[in-house]
């Protein structure tokens, strides 16, 4: 019998064991620009051992659902952000940490104008946008080191669309 996830939508809720969910829910936290841009405030907290912040792009290809999940990662020692360069959702599968392996996962979709930010150490998925283009602009630590652990599940997971 083959093990399966189905999507849920994210939410800050859902998402607050594992990172931030970054969009512009909400009232701005300030008025700049002579009025015309609201600024939503420190949004994500950036979490580094070690080395310093840096901004890469990412441009993955696209998946669908249903998806095989094979494995899962982390980071030890720094968090890592992914802002769609688009307004296309995309996929965050995350999962709790059991005595150094990966729990059982849980799937998001993001909706358009989100974009995550992962806590450091958190198990979660590749990247996996659902449309093209896969562009995103990923802030996470650069410095010596892997800041790499990967765990292949003996069993895959199935993700499957809720609807």
């Amino acid at each position: 019998m083959p093990r399966t996830i189905q999507t849920s939508p994210l939410t800050r809720a859902a998402f607050s064991t594992f990172g931030e969910v970054l969009d512009i829910d909400g009232p701005a936290d300030k008025m700049i620009n002579e009025g015309l841009c609201g600024r939503y405030h420190d949004r994500a907290k950036l979490d580094f051992n070690d080395g310093r912040a840096g901004i890469s792009l990412f441009n993955a290809q696209k998946r669908s659902l249903p998806l095989t999940l094979n494995m899962m990662e982390r980071h030890p020692d720094g968090s890592q952000a992914f802002l769609p360069m688009h307004r296309n959702p995309f996929l965050v599968v995350v999962a709790a940490d059991d005595n150094g392996a990966p729990a059982k996962p849980l799937a998001f979709v993001t909706t358009p104008g989100q974009g995550i930010n992962f806590h450091r150490n958190v198990w979660h998925g590749v990247l996996t946008p659902l449309h093209d283009p896969g562009l995103f602009a990923v802030v996470d630590r650069i410095g010596d080191g892997a800041n790499l652990q990967e765990h292949w599940f003996d069993q895959p997971w199935h993700i499957t669309d809720s609807n």
